[in-house]
């Protein structure tokens, strides 16, 4: 049982130690199975380049660029996003079924402690997969950059906000089947419409402009840019856009943890 005097140190400061030891532990666990958390995505995105590769190699005309120089910098966020996602999620999702997730919260840690601790280990799995896939595909398509504090900044805030809609649905979701939806039927689709493979200028109308309102979509665009100079959208709008979704998402899953959603039952 904590003592007061070091309950109150962790309300004035940092538990630096255990924020540190809670982020190792979740990187530990996907290092353990780093085939199927790095290797796995890396082979999906050569998929995805193999397949459309060869059906729209010869297409010059997508935003102003071959075909695979457009294409490589989406599915390297596309990979990326997943992975974040799938780190925070399944993490908290397999310490409810195995009832060890109040072991969690009954370390010296307060709840946005462990919300950076998680989201961390989902950004940093996320960031490996983004460096795996880039040096990959590297091996095949020339890549250049063109602004590279365009790509260091979006990959940390779709990390950053993978692996918080991931923590949010950890902690909703009862089972796996539940993770797994959020997965297949959100996830994928506003990835893939985000403009991963062409540019939203091709999806009919509605489409298009609901995709204005999609941040993945701003994700993707400020991302290709940094590697491209070419953007379909307002790039201010989309780092604004982009940093509220973050706000908002980390504040509510944080309030989530606080209040012992789904979690101390």
């Amino acid at each position: 049982m904590n003592s007061p005097e070091t309950k109150n140190n962790i309300l004035v400061g940092i538990n630096w130690l255990g924020l540190k030891t809670l982020y190792l532990r979740e990187v530990q666990r996907f290092l353990k199975i780093i085939g199927q958390t790095i290797l796995a995505p890396v082979i999906t995105v050569l998929l995805f380049l193999a397949v459309f590769g060869i059906v729209f190699g010869s297409e010059r005309n997508i935003a102003g660029l071959e075909y695979q120089f457009f294409l490589v910098p989406g599915l390297i966020m596309m990979a990326t996003l997943q992975s974040a996602f799938a780190n925070t999620s399944t993490s908290i999702i397999q310490q409810k079924i195995h009832d060890s997730i109040l072991d969690l919260l009954v370390t010296p840690l307060n709840s946005i402690e462990i919300a950076i601790s998680l989201i961390f280990g989902g950004v940093t799995r996320g960031v490996l997969v983004a460096l795996s896939t880039t040096i990959t595909l590297s091996l095949f398509v020339s890549i250049e950059i063109y602004n590279l504090w365009f790509i260091f900044i979006h990959l940390f805030a779709s990390t950053i906000l993978m692996s918080s809609i991931g923590m949010v649905t950890g902690i909703w979701a009862e089972k796996f089947d539940h993770v797994s939806t959020i997965s297949n039927f959100v996830i994928l689709p506003l990835s893939f419409l985000s403009g991963t493979f062409f540019p939203i200028e091709r999806f009919p109308v509605i489409i298009e402009k609901l995709s204005y309102f999609n941040p993945f979509f701003y994700i993707m665009d400020g991302f290709r840019y940094g590697f491209t100079g070419v953007s379909q959208g307002s790039l201010s709008i989309g780092i604004t856009v982009v940093l509220i979704t973050n706000i908002c998402v980390i504040s509510y899953g944080i309030f989530l943890i606080h209040i012992g959603y789904k979690l101390r039952a």
